[in-house]
Parts: C-alpha cells; structure tokens; sequence
C-alpha cells in the first residue's frame, strides 16, 4: 500500500537567497519522502514574531486536516527557551516558544501543547544556530510518518503569547484603532474587525476613519470603488479592516506604519 501523503507547511524568516529553507525540506524528504512541504512564507520579516504569528493565524485553517504547521522565526534559538507542539482538532503545530502560536491558541478550543524533548526524533548532530535543520525538520517529518505528538514530551500548560492590541472605544462613540500588520502590497491592517464595527452601530458607508490630518469616508466593498491612487477602507481577507491605494501602496503612500493609530467615528 503507498504511503498516505502527508501536508506540511513552512513559516520562516530564512529568505530565499540561502539554502536554509531548501536543507529543511531535504531533511524531511530524507524521513518522509512522499510529505507534501508547502511554503506558506520564507519572507517573515527577520525575528519578527508578531509577523510570524500574524501570517500563521489567517492561514493555518485553509489547509486539510492533518496538516503539520511548522513555524521557525525563532530569534532565541540556541537558548534556554522551549520547543512546543500545539495540537487542534484539525492540526499539529510545532513552533518555538515565542508567542507565534499566540492567534491560533486564541481561535482554538480544547488545544493542547507539549514541549518537544524527544531527542530521538532530532537530527544526530545538533547545532546552535539551526534548529529549523536538527529539530524541527525530523520531528515534523516523523509526525507526518505516524509518529504520535504524545512522543515528543511532557504536557505544559504555560506558554508565552503575543497581545493583539485591542481597539477602544470612548463614551463618545469614537474608535481608537492601530496598524497592526503591513503586507507586502502596503495595505495597512488593523484590529478592527466587523464585529467592532456593529458595536459601533453605526453604517459601515457612513463611518469617518481619521489618519492624522487625512481622512476616509465609509468603508469600502471593493478597490474600484475609489479612483487610481485613491485611499479607501476594506474588511481584508483576514476579515479585518485595511487602509489600501487603489493601484498604490497605502504605507508608503499615507506615510503609516505599523503602531500608527487611526480613529474611527460617526
């Protein structure tokens, strides 16, 4: 009987320049030769966990179930800090303990997580500086071989998470909202999210949004909604609110970037 193929994907901050990403992937294929490796970014940006944890929580959930989710932007690698696999009810993921699990730990009922201790699933060799290599490869190769997640270690209950900053609303109606991610076309995403919206009761074609000096009126269904080089507001396909350039980059454009504020009225 051939092998049931297996779907593993890549979130790193490796680039694509070096051979980082291409070793993992011989690695695993050296384990598991049939395993279906799906790079869903290499281009994190580096050490940016925040990032990491962003493109992994509006992603993990389009894939079939089964599907191992290997995250290595791991800025502490080498440390005393830990190697973790959260299990779902659809997913494996394995991931250093930094927080970029954070969004999905959010989403997810009943997960449960252990520390990966079992050295027998890692490489012979191991180094300081690539655990993507000697750790994470072989273990998410042997997870997608049969190997049960109980076999990677002890149960843990506590793991670090990264705050998703938190729109506020005053008594007077006003929303403040901040720039939480920018992707690679400018958009500008914020942690605005259509149920927000509603508890602002307010029209979403009627909503002022205030950038500073610059300002958007009502929320947008669609980019041609606005001219060429217009800026407008959209519900992205993270399912959260965007400042976008109709056929330009709205950071470069509108001059914001991560961390900015916005303000949302009547």
């Amino acid at each position: 009987m051939p092998k049931k193929q297996s779907i593993i994907t890549l979130i790193t901050d490796f680039g694509l320049q070096d051979g980082y990403v291409g070793v993992m992937k011989g690695v695993m294929a050296g384990i598991n030769s049939s395993a279906n490796v799906i790079d869903i970014s290499n281009t994190i940006t580096a050490q940016d966990t925040f990032q990491a944890a962003c493109v992994l929580g509006n992603s993990y959930n389009y894939f079939p179930k089964g599907t191992i989710h290997v995250v290595v932007v791991d800025p502490g690698v080498g440390s005393e800090r830990k190697i973790i696999c959260l299990k779902t009810k659809n997913y494996l993921l394995l991931a250093p303990d930094n927080g970029v699990l954070s969004f999905v730990i959010a989403k997810e009922e009943s997960a449960s997580i252990r520390e990966v201790t079992n050295y027998k699933l890692f490489l012979p060799k191991l180094s300081n500086t690539f655990h993507g290599r000697d750790i994470f490869a072989p273990v998410a190769a042997h997870l997608s071989n049969g190997v049960d997640h109980k076999d990677l270690g002890e149960k843990i209950d506590k793991v670090k998470k990264i705050d998703l900053p938190k729109p506020i609303l005053s008594p007077d109606g006003k929303l403040t909202a901040e720039i939480i991610y920018v992707d690679s076309f400018g958009n500008l995403i914020t942690n605005v999210n259509k149920e927000v919206i509603d508890r602002m009761k307010v029209e979403t074609e009627r909503v002022s949004i205030a950038m500073g000096r610059r300002r958007i009126n009502g929320i947008c269904s669609s980019y041609s909604d606005v001219g060429d080089n217009e800026a407008l507001a959209i519900f992205g396909s993270s399912g959260y609110l965007e400042i976008s350039v109709n056929l330009g980059n709205a950071g470069d454009i509108l001059k914001l970037k991560k961390g900015d504020k916005l303000v949302l009225g009547n």
